[in-house]
This record gives C-alpha cells, structure tokens and sequence, in this order.
C-alpha cells in the first residue's frame, strides 16, 4: 500500500502525540528519537502541533534540567530556563460525559490530563431518553464554555461505535432506542463521539501505564464489564461486543440479570449483588456498602464472599485461557474493599489460569481512568483523524 505524503504526515503526528501523552513532558529531541524521526520532521510537526494549540511549551529551569539528565549543577545556580513540551493544558477542549447508571457525570476538559477521574457536575441518571435530554440542558447551565472541540461519551452496554448507538444495555434499556447523539447535539453543536465505557477505562490505563504487552481489563461496580488490549489497541472484532464477564452464567445462580437470563455473575458480584448477599447472610447488620467494608475487614474473606469470588475467578481465569493473556487489571468496587479480597481472587485466578501452572498470573488494582481514555480517542479521531 502506497502512504501518500499527508497521511503519512497524519501516522506521524498522530505518533508524536500518543508518545507525548506517555511521557507527560518532553523535549522535541527526545520525542523524535522515541518515535524514530529526524530531528527537523519531528520539529516541523511540533511546530504545526504549537500553531494548533494542541501541544504547548513549558519552562524547565536549569537545575531541574540538569537533574533530569543526571547531570547534578552547581549548588545555586541558576540559569536559562529549558524548554519542554507538553499536551496543553490550559484551553479546553472537549466535554466527558460519563452515562452512568445511577449518575452521569460531566467533565470540561483539556488536551492534557492525568490522573484518576474527577467530573466537575453530577446529576442522577433518569429513566428516559427525555428525562436525560433536560439533565444534559441542566449541565449545560451550569458549564459556562459552550463551544468545544468534540464531545466524549462513556457509555455502559454493548455499543456500536461506529454508528454512535446503543444496541443492548441490560440496565439502561431506554438507551437502546434513543439517538444520544442527537441528544447531545441539540445541546451542544460539536461532534459526539460514543465509547463503550471499559474500553475507555482500558485506554485510560494504557495511556498512564504504558509498555503493557496486553491486559484484560474487568471493571466492578453497578454491573461488571471488561474489554482486552492487545499490542497497545483494544482488541478489534466482527462484533461490538467483548469482555462482558458479568453476563456469563454461574451454575446454582437463581438471580434474575437486567440482560434477561438468569444466574449471571453479574447478579453476585456487582454493587447491588454483593450487598444483596451480604444481607441474606448477615441479616442483623446494616446493609451498606461501608457496613460491609467493616465487615470484611473484621472477618476476612467470609464463606459467601468466597464463593462468590471463586465464581468470578472461574469466569476470568477462563478468559485469560482464551485470549493468551496473562495480566489483569481490575477497577471499580472490588478495589475498595480489604486488600484480602483482591489477593483471594488473585490467587484462584492464578490457579485456574493455565499460565499460572508454570508463569505467573499480573493481578493489578488500579484507580478508573476513563477521562485519559477519552481523551485519548478524541486525540485520535478529532484531533488528528486519519480520514482526509
């Protein structure tokens, strides 16, 4: 295949800025060497970068230069500032949106983030597409920019990415016939893009922990979800659907799914799953979340919890079988409680998952990054799109 001069130039900014969104800051020499450029095509591309407001320049004092490249100054000296580089942050951009099933959070943001998720707005997620139309025009009073480059949506079900719809989410079934981007877009006029929300979460990760050879991601929390990256991109298949861990069935399950069948993880390890155990097996304590938090770190990983865990390290452990993986990442509720619950299903993963015979099996808690993941796909496809 032939690459003609301007989308080659595309593949090549679109590089710069991935490598400038792993390292946070860099000089142009070091990106061009990262990225395997000449010191002036990769000069040239920052240039255009800087006119676009997309990257922007930061003064490195001397000292903290000279420390940066292990060269130790003179006590006291100062001297003429470097100069760095940096995705900008300072104008924003984009607006997240994160459609959650009780919340759904808004997040004005810039080209340059980091860190764990943090929306500035949260309104309840109603029970319409009409009712989710007057929250949008709700934040919208409250977020004084109204213009942005793109709007960036996570979105819980199976999604059609592609086309911007939902075809199947087992507990915000009314998403499934709403045109969200219509929605949006009678609110804000800007393009809307529409992510499966633990692909984002995946992306997010990737893009705070690079160098991953590939993960399965599982996501607990009001449902329990999870998608694979392979090679540094989210798995790509026939189907808009992967990683739906939390609609696979447990034998002896008699819990009804939003999804329709009955006896899905989903059902015993979700929030409400877990909390609904924790009742029938504790009937005199209260049944909050903190209450058991309490509980489990008083106790330890009880007979239910066990069971419970050992179901889902069942599903998982199956599904690193499958895909050859051996590094899992896990966000969500599961993190909040004792250490002691991560380690037990970390350890039945690791002995249900054929690697673990004779290698080992990653387990990784990690904070949810769904923002960076948004980020970075409206980085890919907004801001240096590879179609013409």
């Amino acid at each position: 295949m032939v690459i003609v001069p301007s989308k080659m130039g595309r593949l090549n900014k679109r590089a710069l800025l991935d490598r400038l969104q792993i390292m946070g800051t860099a000089s142009r020499a070091t990106l061009a060497k990262s990225i395997g450029l000449s010191q002036p095509t990769a000069g040239k591309i920052v240039d255009q970068l800087l006119e676009m407001e997309v990257v922007e320049e930061v003064e490195v004092p001397e000292a903290e230069e000279r420390l940066r490249r292990g060269k130790p100054g003179t006590a006291g000296k100062v001297g003429r500032p470097g100069r760095m580089l940096r995705l900008n942050r300072t104008p924003v951009r984009f607006l997240a949106i994160q459609l959650g099933i009780t919340d759904t959070g808004f997040a004005p943001l810039p080209l340059g983030v980091s860190g764990e998720d943090e929306w500035k707005l949260q309104l309840p997620t109603p029970d319409s597409a009409q009712g989710w139309e007057r929250q949008l025009q709700k934040a919208a009073a409250k977020i004084k920019q109204k213009q942005f480059w793109g709007v960036l949506v996570s979105v819980p079900g199976i999604v059609d990415e592609k086309h911007g719809r939902v075809l199947f989410s087992p507990n915000l079934h009314w998403t499934e016939g709403a045109n969200l981007t219509e929605l949006i877009q009678g609110v804000w006029d800007a393009p809307v893009i529409l992510m499966q929300e633990e692909r984002a979460l995946a992306l997010g990760h990737q893009a705070v922990n690079p160098g991953n050879d590939g993960f399965l991601l599982v996501d607990f929390g009001e449902g329990v979800g999870g998608t694979i990256l392979i090679g540094g991109k989210l798995y790509a298949n026939p189907l808009p659907l992967s990683g739906e861990a939390g609609h696979t069935l447990v034998p002896g399950n008699k819990r009804s799914c939003g999804c329709g069948a009955i006896g899905c993880l989903e059902t015993l390890i979700s929030l409400r799953g877990l909390l609904q155990t924790f009742a029938e097996n504790s009937p005199r304590t209260a049944k909050t979340w903190p209450a058991l938090v309490k509980h489990i770190s008083e106790r330890g990983v009880v007979p239910w919890l066990a069971e419970t865990l050992d179901a889902a390290s069942v599903v998982i452990s199956g599904a690193l079988n499958v895909l050859g993986l051996r590094r899992l990442v896990v966000t969500g509720s599961l993190t909040e409680l004792p250490p002691a619950v991560l380690r037990y299903l970390a350890g039945a993963i690791s002995r249900g998952a054929i690697w673990g015979r004779f290698g080992k099996i990653d387990v990784e808690a990690a904070p949810r990054r769904r923002i960076a993941g948004l980020v970075s796909v409206g980085l890919d496809r907004l801001v240096v799109p590879m179609a013409a």
